[in-house]
C-alpha cells in the first residue's frame, strides 16, 4: 500500500542572524534551519510550498521574543520527526533551562541511567547536530567538555551569539553574523 503524500509548507523568516526557512506539515513545525546551515532542510520534501499558517504565525512571534532577549512563555505546535534515539535526544534539549548549557556526556550520562544501555557523547553529538527544528529545540545550549563550543550547524559564531543573547538578555553586536 503506498504511503500517503503529506504536503509540506515553509515560511520565511528574517533574524539578527539571517534568514531562516521553517517548515511545517499544516498542524505543527516540521523544522526550523538557518538558510544554507550543515543539513538545511534535510528532511524537506522537495515539493513544499510557501503558505501563511497559524503555526508560522506563533512561530514568528516566538522567534520574535526570543529575539529581543525575552524567554517565550510559549511553545509552537512540534511534529519531530526522527527516529526514537533522536526524539528523544530532542525532548531532553526542550528541557535545558535558557540560559544554560549541557554537554554531551551529561547527555549521554542521563541516557544511560534512564536506559540502561551505553550511550557515546559522539551518538548524542550525532542526534544534537541532525536536530531538525534549531533554537526552539535549542542545540545551541549543548557544548563540549568543559564547556567548550563546537558543534552547531547553524555554525560556531551563530551558537556563540545566541548563547551571549541568552547570558545578557540584549542581543549581542552583529560582529560574527551581519547576515
Amino acid at each position: 500500500m503506498p504511503r500517503e503524500h503529506v504536503v509540506e509548507y515553509v515560511y520565511h523568516y528574517r533574524s539578527p542572524l539571517g534568514g531562516i526557512t521553517l517548515a511545517s506539515d499544516g498542524e505543527a513545525l516540521t523544522g526550523l534551519w538557518f538558510d544554507g546551515q550543515k543539513y538545511f532542510a534535510g528532511a524537506l520534501d522537495p515539493e513544499h510550498e510557501e503558505k501563511p499558517l497559524p503555526v508560522f504565525e506563533q512561530a514568528e512571534a516566538w522567534l520574535d521574543l526570543y529575539f529581543s532577549g525575552s524567554v517565550p512563555a510559549f511553545t509552537p505546535p512540534l511534529n519531530m520527526k526522527a527516529s526514537p534515539f533522536r526524539k528523544r535526544v530532542w525532548e531532553m534539549l526542550l528541557a535545558i533551562p535558557y540560559g544554560q548549557t549541557r554537554t554531551y556526556g551529561e547527555i549521554a550520562a542521563e541516557l544511560v541511567a534512564e536506559r540502561g544501555a551505553r550511550v557515546s557523547a559522539q551518538a548524542v553529538g550525532g542526534a544534537v547536530g541532525r536536530n531538525a527544528i534549531a533554537l526552539i529545540i535549542p542545540c545551541h545550549r549543548v557544548v563540549g567538555k568543559s564547556g567548550r563550543l563546537v558543534g552547531y550547524a547553524g555554525g560556531l559564531e551563530k551558537k556563540a551569539w545566541l548563547l551571549a543573547l541568552e547570558r545578557r538578555g540584549t542581543a549581542p553586536s552583529l560582529s560574527c553574523a551581519e547576515a
